[in-house]
């Protein structure tokens, strides 16, 4: 199986898409945020430099990152299953450091696949968003709403609202998308290994046109 890169805005569906690719062709999932917070849970040295860098108010620097990165992809069952990178790269000089350590593991990246959303879109997915902290269910005030406001159809449980998903943080990540992300965009294109996916419609309907793109 192929190895690819999923980029696209907060609310684009990246993570929702590389489930049921993973789940469908048995690819590997990396999010660099559960392989951070692993190596954090482990206690390892580097684990402990990184908890350092999160104590200290600062970001974990790119090395860091890419050493955890490197070490995830080195192991065997990426081999032979193929990986999805969801979360990384975020910057241009990310995307360089990738290339690099991919030639060193003698990967070949098959595509950087890109699921693009009208801005207005996703902070309606985003704002709307309501979880059931009882039995994780998930709803949308305006897409999904559930039968009750407020209240879990399920469960019956009460329903939140994460507070990464107010809508002046919302509107602050798209913000540091457009301006750090997005550029990742050119960096593909110019070598031709970028895949646009329309990401506004259902899931099904953008999973069958991911795997139409990928000819999978």
């Amino acid at each position: 199986m192929a190895d690819y890169v999923f980029l696209g805005p907060p609310g684009a569906g990246k993570g929702t898409m590389a489930a049921m690719l993973c789940e469908s062709y048995g690819n590997i999932h990396i999010s660099t945020g559960d392989i951070l917070r692993a190596e954090l849970g482990a206690g390892t040295e580097l684990g402990n430099r990184i908890s350092a860098c999160v104590q200290g108010g600062g970001l974990v620097p790119d090395a860091m990152v890419g050493e955890l990165v490197r070490q995830r992809l080195g192991k065997a069952d990426i081999a032979a299953a193929g990986f999805l990178l969801d979360g990384f790269p975020r910057t241009v000089p990310q995307a360089e450091m990738l290339t690099a350590l991919l030639v060193d593991l003698g990967i070949e990246l098959g595509r950087a696949v890109l699921f693009e959303v009208e801005e207005e879109m996703l902070i309606k997915r985003l704002v709307g968003r309501q979880l059931c902290p009882e039995c994780g269910a998930i709803y949308n005030t305006f897409f999904s709403p559930a039968a009750r406001p407020g209240q879990c159809d399920a469960c019956d449980g009460t329903l939140v609202t994460r507070k990464d998903d107010a809508l002046e943080t919302v509107r602050n990540r798209l913000a540091i998308y457009w301006e750090q992300t997005a550029p990742l965009i050119g960096y593909y294109e110019q070598r031709s290994m970028l895949t646009r996916i329309d990401g506004s419609q259902t899931k099904a309907v953008n999973f069958s046109a991911l795997q139409e793109a990928l000819s999978i």
